[in-house]
């Protein structure tokens, strides 16, 4: 026999080995390992579980997935006949249960403080992997006036609000300077000299909407810091940030710092209530054990601010409601797509019958999306306490969902989800 084909024969018996004693297999990787270190200096980098697991989400399927699978969506997941039910049964729950809503990071900040509402989920936990929650946020340390549906600059002593009006001030004269300059620049300019004044309008039409949002930010501080009540109640919510930012689990913040501060805002965005973090965790089990990877959750808990700036930067899911199921804290999303068809369906199945338990509502929702909600007691509310959010105004439409052909069917009871057929909506990236 040649040497060439002794060296085959010791390679595939080699092979044959490593693949049936995992003992000697881990040895071996452990000596390459020493060799690169020898060879290097450098360890070989222990790989990442977080990256780890965000890629097993991502892989290739080799078929189709998100809206692209065809799926028969279970009716517990469609829409209500009556849309503003959808919402109503969530409002009329949260009121049960007296569920309090932050309005921004300092309200809730004092919720996680306070260690009786919320717990944090770590990004990579049982059955569950955190993919993109609070990426939106903006790093900006702001009280959120409800009423006025306007972000207002949070300081941490009076030199800092100072400094800031006097910038603001300072930046209303520029711009006034700049305006008339560019103004006499225009009165100036020939006719004739078409680009030339239209580059003039566009500066000037730029500096006056500077001009106007800079007096916008004035008048906010002035009816927001008013008074020496309002300064204390101001100055206090940033005293509750700053103190969680300096010691938040072990690691430090820095609030004056815009990265520092969009990671802090991020990781207050992590918590959820016990309730629906045993749903996240059950559902994630379940889909683990079947398909070998983490299920993905792309949102958990928000302020009312982060809902606002959802909602302005063109999330159709954000729903404008009071309060959003999701400032509860009761809600979470699912991020289908990656998933296929049998995966899609085992998640659905799951959640229906969850729904048919009395445990959550849910909804399959555009952009690939399972909006969940959890009934913190366990059970649904009051079929009256429904009626009643019904009744009122503060119920909108619920977010935008799959559109249904007509069946020329009864319109189906309002208080039941209906069993139209789904037409596949144009699929948007979140």
């Amino acid at each position: 026999m040649s040497i060439v084909a002794l060296l085959g024969v010791a390679s595939v018996a080699s092979l044959i080995y490593l693949t049936s004693n995992p003992d000697a297999a881990r040895r071996l990787r452990q000596s390459a390992e020493n060799v690169g270190v020898a060879i290097t200096g450098k360890p070989t980098p222990t790989p990442d579980p977080y990256a780890e697991a965000v890629k097993k989400l991502e892989e290739e399927r080799g078929e189709p997935t998100g809206r692209q699978a065809k799926i028969e969506i279970p009716s517990e997941l469609k829409q209500y006949s009556n849309s503003r039910r959808f919402l109503a049964i969530q409002k009329a729950s949260a009121d049960e249960a007296g569920i309090r809503s932050p309005h921004d990071y300092a309200e809730l900040a004092e919720m996680i403080v306070a260690g009786r509402e919320y717990v944090e989920m770590p990004q990579l936990g049982r059955g569950y992997v955190l993919y993109g929650v609070g990426y939106s946020a903006v790093g900006g340390v702001t009280h959120y006036e409800v009423r006025r549906g306007k972000s207002v600059p949070l300081f941490a002593d009076e030199a800092a609000l100072e400094a800031h009006e006097k910038f603001l001030a300072d930046e209303r004269t520029r711009l006034e300077a700049e305006l008339k300059d560019l103004d006499a620049k225009l009165k100036e300019t020939p006719r004739k000299e078409r680009e030339t004044r239209q580059t003039l309008g566009k500066d000037i039409a730029a500096r006056r909407k500077a001009l106007k949002e800079t007096k916008e930010q004035q008048s906010l501080l002035v009816g927001s810091y008013g008074t020496p009540q309002k300064k204390g109640a101001l100055f206090a919510e940033y005293a509750v940030l700053a103190s969680l930012a300096r010691d938040f689990g072990g690691r430090a913040y820095d609030l004056a710092d815009a990265n520092s501060s969009k990671e802090f805002q991020a990781r207050l965005l992590t918590h959820i209530r016990p309730a629906a973090l045993a749903v996240v965790q059950e559902l994630g089990t379940s889909y683990q054990e079947k398909f070998n990877r983490p299920l993905p959750i792309t949102s958990l808990v928000r302020t009312e601010e982060y809902q606002r700036l959802l909602r302005e930067s063109g999330n159709p899911n954000a729903a404008d409601a009071a309060p959003p199921p999701h400032t509860t804290g009761l809600a979470f999303d699912v991020y289908y797509r990656y998933m296929t068809a049998a995966e899609q369906e085992f998640v659905m199945a799951e959640v229906a019958r969850l729904e048919r338990e009395g445990r959550v509502e849910a909804l399959r929702e555009l952009r690939d999306h399972y909006h969940i909600y959890v009934f913190p007691e366990g059970r649904p509310p009051a079929a009256k306490a429904v009626e009643r959010v019904l009744q009122g105004k503060s119920v909108a439409k619920a977010p935008q969902t799959e559109k249904k052909k007509k069946t020329g069917a009864k319109a189906p009871k309002s208080a039941k989800k209906t069993n139209e057929k789904v037409v596949k909506g144009k699929r948007k990236k979140k």
